[in-house]
């Protein structure tokens, strides 16, 4: 895992310290090594963790006309070499690096068909004077750019990189705003910089005389549904699958362990992998010294099954709040998830022990693990009948009726059909959003909605829904999901654990996993009440029962406690002084209404982390308050 950045101009040569100052504002992705490349227009600049041929795998890399800069890993590396080897060609190293240079000399643009595994890179094609640019099928490794009128391109790991080298001054992109705080994050390619976009996951960009072509080379497909003799086979078939794709990720010149909360993603994984690997495995938890928000003894409890090598961390209200700056600085973005932080005090900790560890995100996107998947359909297939049956005016009458309850019920009833068109939009998107549309008409100033785009918050989800080839509704939340939610998950996984230097690895996103998961019936996934059924079922009689059966919790952070009594002064800070309302994007009294309402007990825990994110982030790129090290 490392960190990669480029200069493409379309006339001049690139300044050399300018490409230093980008590359070297990502040395925690790579303390091991660095180096650029620069030929006239062109410069490339690369920061290595060092992880497969240490010695060897030096970047920037170069072989024939082509030199490469790469951040990811490619598992199946040694199989594609053994089959060019085959065909007389010959490797001066043992690097995965090489290997995808090789691949790019026979199948040129193709070349991202025949690669498993995470990455981001860019191919120097000195020859043809073009700059080809890649991203992993899932978006497992980010890649962001910005591509000037003039033709001239900047592309980095990181946003900040291209804030170092002035590619676009920090300015908030009004368009999104609806979008990241309805979704946790944007949704498309754009990002919360004005300017600043990203490369889609499955997609690529070719750069040549300064015009950009974008191309989407992969899609997840969930038709035709596979069939198989009975449910066993798909059980057995998809558990060797993902005893595969555990495998191929313990590929590794240096020390590797893995992230153990002691939730069933991750209990299955170090299942599989302690009996693939012949020492104890080095596994390691957080928790918060709030005993609600402490999950220690599931995660013991599988690593006394497994004989592992445990290390546990525990994090302080103190210390949450403290490392909040100098997370958002390296997310680049408002913290979406709660969980950011704790995953960069259990990365610290693993740190100190590997350089590697295996993580178990990606099965709720693709098993449907969350409980909203099952409450969605549910209200979708009443609601459908509900409205076939009941004439408009009396729906009408209902949802005046639901408006005027007490606002507990209200609250309650309006998250149905009773209140809500019956679609996906209503009864999912909207249903399970941070502030849903109803909200935003309050939460935003006059000056923000003024500039919003009228698509609203949802647009992004719109197309994919009609993008994709699922016929199952079910299938469909998934793409939406794996498309959107789950990217804002990834970036959250590498950014907090190439804060602490490390590189983190999703077995569960293996692609082709993934495309086998997707044609699966729906009852593979979703069987009743059961989440992920064939995980269980894969599952059985390697882990605890406890594991097996305990109902998905997500990561317990006390937050609402927390800016209720201890820490709300956090609230008063971030949300309703006076520095934060100056910036004019958000109604005061609304939020001072939200911020009211939590203190005296109604939940308001994610809109109010939303909102300090926000500002935190605000006074760290728009301000230009220093967060980062140095």
């Amino acid at each position: 895992m490392c960190g990669i950045n480029g200069i493409a101009l379309r006339e001049g040569r690139v300044d050399e310290q300018r490409l230093i100052e980008m590359r070297d504002v990502l040395e925690h992705r790579g303390p091991d090594d660095a180096g650029v490349y620069i030929d006239g227009n062109i410069g490339l600049g690369h920061r290595r963790l060092s992880i497969v041929d240490v010695a060897g795998g030096i970047q920037p890399m170069k072989r024939g006309n082509a030199s490469i800069v790469f951040n990811g890993e490619i598992y199946d590396h040694k199989e594609s070499r053994k089959a060019l080897a085959a065909g007389n060609v010959e490797f001066s190293t043992t690097s995965d690096t090489e290997t995808i240079l090789a691949l790019y000399e026979r199948y040129g643009r193709e070349t991202v068909e025949h690669l498993r595994g995470m990455f981001a890179f860019a191919i120097w094609d000195a020859a043809e004077r073009s700059l080809f640019i890649a991203r992993d099928r899932l978006g497992v490794k980010p890649l962001y750019y910005v591509h000037h009128e003039n033709g001239d391109l900047y592309f980095a790991s990181e946003i900040k990189a291209l804030l170092a080298a002035n590619a676009v001054k920090p300015e908030v992109n009004f368009a999104v705003l609806q979008d990241q705080f309805a979704n946790h994050g944007t949704s498309g390619d754009a990002t919360l910089f004005a300017g600043v976009k990203r490369l889609k996951p499955g997609h690529t960009l070719e750069w040549k005389d300064g015009h950009i072509e974008i191309r989407e080379y992969w899609d997840l497909s969930f038709e035709p549904k596979l069939t198989r003799a009975n449910e066993r086979d798909f059980v057995e078939e998809w558990r060797e699958m993902f005893r595969e794709a555990v495998e191929l990720r313990l590929m590794a010149d240096v020390p590797l362990g893995m992230f153990l909360s002691g939730g069933i993603d991750s209990s299955a994984i170090a299942g599989v992998m302690s009996r693939l690997v012949d020492e104890p495995i080095k596994t390691f938890s957080v928790a918060f010294d709030d005993p609600q928000a402490n999950e220690h003894h599931f995660a013991r409890l599988v690593a006394e099954r497994f004989k592992t090598d445990h290390h546990e961390t525990i994090v302080s209200p103190d210390q949450f709040f403290e490392m909040l700056p100098k997370l958002v600085w390296h997310e680049d973005e408002p913290l979406g998830f709660l969980a950011s932080v704790p995953l960069y005090f259990v990365s610290k900790l693993a740190a100190e022990h590997v350089k590697v560890v295996l993580t178990g995100e990606g099965s709720d996107e693709t098993l449907a693990g969350y409980g909203r998947y099952a409450k969605a359909l549910k209200l979708l297939g009443i609601g459908e009948r509900y409205e076939a049956v009941t004439p408009s005016f009396i729906r009408g009458a209902v949802r005046g009726g639901v408006a005027a309850m007490p606002a507990g019920l209200g609250r309650k009833l309006g998250r149905t059909f009773l209140a809500r068109d019956a679609d996906i939009e209503n009864l999912f998107f909207d249903n399970f959003a941070v502030f849903p549309k109803k909200e935003q008409a309050r939460l935003f100033s006059a000056k923000v909605r003024e500039h919003s785009e009228n698509e609203g918050p949802y647009a992004e989800y719109e197309r994919l829904l009609a993008k994709t080839d699922a016929d199952d509704t079910l299938d469909k939340l998934l793409y939406s999901d794996t498309k959107t939610y789950l990217h804002e998950l990834l970036m959250k996984q590498d950014q907090m654990s190439m804060a602490a230097s490390i590189e983190s690895r999703v077995p569960f996103l293996d692609h082709r996993l993934v495309e086998f998961s997707a044609r699966m019936p729906r009852e593979m996934k979703l069987r009743g009440g059961t989440t992920k059924w064939i995980l269980r079922e894969a599952m059985a009689g390697v882990l605890p029962n406890e594991i097996l059966t305990r109902p998905k919790m997500g990561f317990p952070v006390p937050l609402g406690k927390w800016l209720r009594t201890t820490h709300r002064h956090i609230v008063d800070e971030y949300v309703l002084s006076e520095r934060a309302a100056a910036r004019g994007i958000f109604d005061r009294e609304y939020v001072a209404s939200l911020a009211a309402r939590h203190i005296a007990g109604e939940n308001a825990d994610e809109k109010l982390w939303a909102l300090i994110n926000f500002e935190v982030w605000a006074r760290t790129f728009i301000d230009g308050e220093a967060s980062g090290p140095k």
